[in-house]
């Protein structure tokens, strides 16, 4: 295989109308075969659309606002990219399912995988929250069954549940006797004859997987180096006679700080060395995990590296538009154009009150999907519309020092009081939504549940003051994300990032008074972080532990005053970041 990329203009989240495509500036055969390639990643069981309006990048410096995803409009943004041409597929990049809402996660994400059967997704990379309930359920989510490997009951509405039509890849992520966990690469094969085309897809998630889920549910696995794996991928399928190799990779790009992020501009992130040591010969890179929107020629930062790296934001409300342009006389790539579109989703016809952008396209929703969404809705809706309580205001999730992260960890004190418990933290990355309470106050179980949608138990365990200050040093073990925890009433902290490592926590104290490295305390934290997740291993030197409640009934309880008097959000000051 000879596999060689136009180098295309590199350009961000385009709306159909206002933004050209890119352009190939090599030489194109008279009949190329074009291959349709819809790109999706971190669907996160996104089955109804987000409520919210999104202000999406316009590709040229500017932004526009409009209402977007739910998988029936989706459907119908899949099938109509894909209808421009005979030959056509779609690739998800990771998080198709987990940190889901509610008409999802309820389910053990089943309806997510019925709903991307109906789409026709041809292959889909493991991402690191399809590892949230442990390998074992991810074999049954992909195979079928009603086999119980979690709390919630398999196979609830559709029994047996059938599994999905598509595979899943893991190209880096190893069983111990040597094979991978799913298959490393996947191929689809177009047309006959001297047309004949073949497109192989590598699909991995990032090797850090492992600090970031329930080190319990990926026990016995090793997660290899995503670039030595995708390599050896490239020289497997080459064999195997491709004309292009897509690589869907949960991994992503972030801008630098103040950058005017549309494309290469200023990238920054986990992927770009692994993109730097990637073969050639690769045609695209789709990518994920970290939310963002792009089209990134990557030749424009290694000329030697023509391809293409794209991402489609979040939960459904963007695809990527690819069109892989194959000379089969040669077998080569001769160019590859790109463009996010989003999936707006609002419906005039049926009445929907909201504003349409007409700068983006307005897709009609898929009736078959959307009634087997509705039947899911229905078998979650008791559950979701269940008031619990009652909010002074909305408690959002920004910022390091936030009403929400407060809130949670006063809960997760209150429940575990009973334990001894004196100090509750709280990691960022378990927040999964803002709490935005009816205009009454109301919450609702559905609201909280979108905070909270792990299904993590409350653990209390012991420790010295000694190893509860180095415990507070992890946070800053990886200075490029931010992993600053929330802390509940009466423990407060003063860190300063810029000090060396070992130092940055300058100050600790309980009810007003320093940490006392001899002392003994005991301290509530999610089942996630006891045992070691998102890199806080000294989690796992606590002792005496006592498992107490979920942690989303531990919120419940906690919003339900006596009365039905409002709860008051919790005022801050808690935690302070020197030079922030």
């Amino acid at each position: 295989m000879r596999n060689f990329l136009a180098v295309p203009l590199a350009l961000g989240l385009a709306a159909c109308a206002t933004v050209p495509t890119h352009t190939a500036t090599a030489p194109v055969p008279e009949s190329p075969v074009t291959v349709r390639l819809v790109g999706i990643n971190d669907f996160h069981g996104n089955l109804e659309p987000i409520k919210r309006p999104l202000e999406l990048e316009d590709g040229q410096g500017g932004k526009q606002t409009v209402y977007a995803g739910g998988a029936a409009w989706f459907a119908d943004a899949v099938a109509k990219t894909r209808a421009q041409n005979e030959y056509s597929m779609a690739v998800s990049a990771g998080d198709m399912i987990s940190a889901s809402p509610l008409v999802s996660s309820l389910f053990l994400d089943e309806p997510t995988i019925g709903v991307m059967n109906r789409i026709g997704i041809d292959f889909n990379a493991v991402g690191n929250h399809e590892f949230d309930r442990g390998w074992r359920e991810l074999k049954r989510l992909q195979a079928g069954g009603c086999e119980k490997y979690t709390l919630r009951q398999p196979c609830a509405v559709e029994n047996p549940y059938k599994g999905a039509n598509f595979p899943f890849l893991a190209a880096n992520v190893t069983m111990p006797d040597g094979d991978t966990l799913f298959p490393a690469y996947g191929i689809k094969r177009f047309g006959s004859g001297a047309r004949a085309v073949a497109v192989g897809v590598i699909g991995l998630t990032l090797k850090g997987t492992p600090s970031i889920v329930d080190p319990s549910g990926v026990k016995g696995l090793t997660f290899g180096d995503e670039a030595d794996a995708i390599n050896k991928a490239v020289g497997a399928l080459t064999g195997q006679g491709v004309d292009a190799i897509v690589v869907a990779i949960h991994q992503g790009l972030v801008p630098e700080p103040g950058a005017n992020f549309t494309g290469c501009g200023a990238i920054s992130g986990d992927l770009k060395p692994i993109l730097e040591r990637l073969d050639p010969r690769v045609s695209i890179v789709l990518s994920g995990h970290t939310h963002r929107s792009y089209v990134c020629d990557f030749a424009t930062v290694d000329p030697s590296r023509r391809f293409l790296v794209t991402q489609a934001g979040y939960g459904g409300t963007e695809i990527t538009d690819i069109a892989l342009n194959i000379d089969p006389a040669t077998d080569t790539v001769v160019s590859v154009k790109a463009k996010n579109i989003p999936v707006q989703s609002v419906s005039p016809a049926a009445g929907d009150s909201r504003p349409a952008d007409p700068a983006f396209t307005s897709y009609t929703p898929d009736p078959a999907i959307a009634a087997y969404v509705a039947k899911y809705a229905a078998a979650a809706s008791a559950a979701t519309n269940r008031p619990v309580g009652k909010l002074s205001g909305a408690a959002l999730k920004q910022g390091v020092d936030n009403a929400l992260g407060d809130l949670i960890a006063d809960a997760q004190l209150a429940a575990t009081r009973e334990a001894g418990a004196q100090i509750a933290l709280m990691n960022p990355g378990g927040i999964r939504a803002d709490l935005r309470p009816a205009p009454d106050g109301t919450v609702t179980f559905g609201d909280i549940y979108a905070v909270q949608p792990f299904g993590n138990t409350l653990v209390t365990m012991t420790y010295t003051g000694q190893q509860l200050l180095d415990l507070l040093e992890q946070q800053y073990g990886d200075s490029s994300e931010n992993k600053v925890f929330s802390v509940s009433h009466g423990f407060a902290m003063t860190l300063d990032p810029a000090k060396p490592v070992g130092q940055r926590v300058v100050r600790a104290t309980l009810d007003g008074k320093p940490i006392d490295p001899a002392a003994y305390y005991r301290v509530t934290m999610n089942s996630f972080l006891s045992t070691g997740g998102d890199g806080f291993t000294l989690f796992k030197q606590g002792t005496e532990p006592t498992v107490g409640p979920l942690d989303v009934d531990a919120m419940e309880a906690w919003l339900q005053l006596p009365g039905g008097d409002v709860r008051s959000l919790p005022k801050g000051g808690r935690v302070t970041v020197i030079g922030s």
